[in-house]
């Protein structure tokens, strides 16, 4: 019997073992898609407590801590950090099984050198120990990140955001990279008019111009796309249901947007129109500037009505959704591609019954031009998982090419993330081990440690056109 997280941790073969331990441990971290604060790297925040940089913001646990019986005032409430943490290590034993205990556990051993699992018995004393630490300068956030090896963070980013913190960072000529990603969300939802019109008027003063027809709302977003490409942006993210491809004239979207500027509430037809619309632009603007696009599809948000309203977006209330991804991802990406204006793409699934729609929707768009032009991304939120990323990897790997894959992303709001990589690398040279064992792959290690390699690190830097 095997020891809980030691150091072959996954890897179930001499050759897995090898390939990870040979090739993948020490490979840097480009992480490409995150929710980190840019403030709290650029202030190289020191934490005060384990709570704070564990627990303020992190949905997952809180849907796990809700799911054991544990109160609201303990997750997003006034309980002390204190309070929250041993509530937390009260529901982790029940988590077995889900990935949260293979983080929790790898978190606790590679920041905090704590080898034993977390329970109540515990949990004051681990909380005393973390949170002695992290008051450290030797534990502040970019200190939390070189530990992990991370040479570049790519946030999320608001086009109305000032990108201050970014620039502070450059000027400072840090050792770890900062950039932006443009994640124009806020600029097609009209689902809600009121909401729109006071984004519109964040934009205006944004980008130092009035808005008073769709031309002027277009040249004022275009103005900071070409802000974020100033500031070192390359790549732009959008977070949908769906993709929005439906049919629309020029004068259709002026005119619903004459609509919006009046106040009216727009039919649902109306609304996938103009969406449709502003993801052309923006897909153009991207491949203008030979940006990757990223979309991040099937999230089904906000469910939960009452808890919406009482604690706002992003705090736990989503689920997968089933969508019709298909026809309106190829006629997308084929109107794009027609136009010769379909930039490097990035697509990431969150329902894995379209794993392999978009594991072949990918391979029609890939022209022979980059490699791995057009990407079918990790699994992502409630796909980061074990079974969730052998999936992908299958369903990658029988569609189309394993060893151009620009490979894993934490996807996080925490700075404590960052195993996730490791438990990706994990998985990934397990995969590749066993099915050499077993006589389905050569025992050509050298190879196959450079095409791990590749999917660590090397696949990205040269995607992204990064060179930390």
């Amino acid at each position: 019997m095997k020891d809980f997280l030691d150091k072959d941790f996954l890897l179930k073969t001499p050759t897995a073992k090898r390939l990870f331990h040979d090739y993948a441990a020490d490979m840097p971290i480009i992480d490409y898609h995150c929710h980190l604060s840019p403030k709290d790297i650029a202030e190289d925040r020191i934490f005060n407590n384990i709570a704070e940089v564990w627990l303020h913001g992190d949905h997952y646990k809180w849907r796990a801590m809700r799911t054991n019986g544990v109160h609201e005032s303990f997750c997003t409430g006034d309980k002390s950090d204190l309070e929250k943490f041993e509530q937390w290590a009260a529901t982790v034993p029940y988590t077995m099984r889900n990935p949260l205990y293979h983080w929790t556990h790898m978190e606790l051993q590679r920041y905090f050198n704590v080898t034993e699992q977390l329970s109540p018995a515990n949990a004051k004393a681990v909380y005393d120990h973390c949170s002695a630490l992290l008051q450290t300068k030797e534990f502040s956030v970019r200190n939390l990140l070189r530990k992990m090896k991370v040479k570049l963070v790519c946030t999320t980013d608001d086009p109305v955001d000032s990108l201050e913190y970014h620039k502070a960072m450059q000027e400072e000529g840090a050792d770890i990279r900062m950039v932006p990603a443009f994640r124009p969300d806020m600029a097609m939802n009209v689902g809600n008019t009121e909401t729109f019109l006071q984004y519109v008027r964040k934009v205006e003063v944004a980008a130092g111009m009035q808005v008073n027809r769709f031309e002027d709302y277009l040249m004022a977003l275009k103005r900071r796309h070409d802000f974020f490409a100033e500031m070192g942006c390359r790549v732009s993210d959008h977070g949908l249901e769906e993709i929005y491809a439906d049919e629309y004239t020029a004068e259709e979207i002026i005119i619903i947007f004459e609509r919006l500027l009046k106040g009216e509430t727009l039919c649902l037809k109306c609304q996938r129109q103009f969406k449709s619309a502003m993801l052309v632009h923006f897909a153009e603007w991207d491949h203008e500037k030979g940006w990757v696009q990223q979309f991040h599809l099937g999230a089904l948000r906000n469910n939960n009505t009452r808890m919406l309203n009482q604690l706002g977006p992003d705090t736990g209330w989503d689920s997968i959704g089933t969508f019709d991804q298909g026809k309106p991802l190829s006629k997308f990406l084929n109107g794009l591609d027609t136009r010769d204006k379909l930039t490097k793409t990035i697509l990431y699934n969150l329902n894995p019954a379209d794993n392999e729609v978009m594991a072949t929707m990918v391979g029609n768009f890939n022209d022979g031009t980059v490699p791995g032009k057009i990407q079918f991304g990790s699994g992502w939120w409630f796909l980061d998982q074990k079974d969730g990323i052998i999936r992908q990897l299958n369903a990658l790997s029988n569609m189309g090419l394993l060893s151009r894959f620009v490979g894993m992303l934490t996807d996080s709001r925490s700075f404590l993330s960052f195993p996730r990589h490791e438990y990706f690398r994990r998985i990934l040279c397990d995969l590749i081990g066993t099915e050499v064992e077993e006589g389905e792959l050569p025992n050509d290690i050298e190879w196959l440690g450079k095409m791990v390699q590749d999917i660590c690190y090397n696949n990205t830097v040269n995607y992204f056109n990064w060179k930390p």
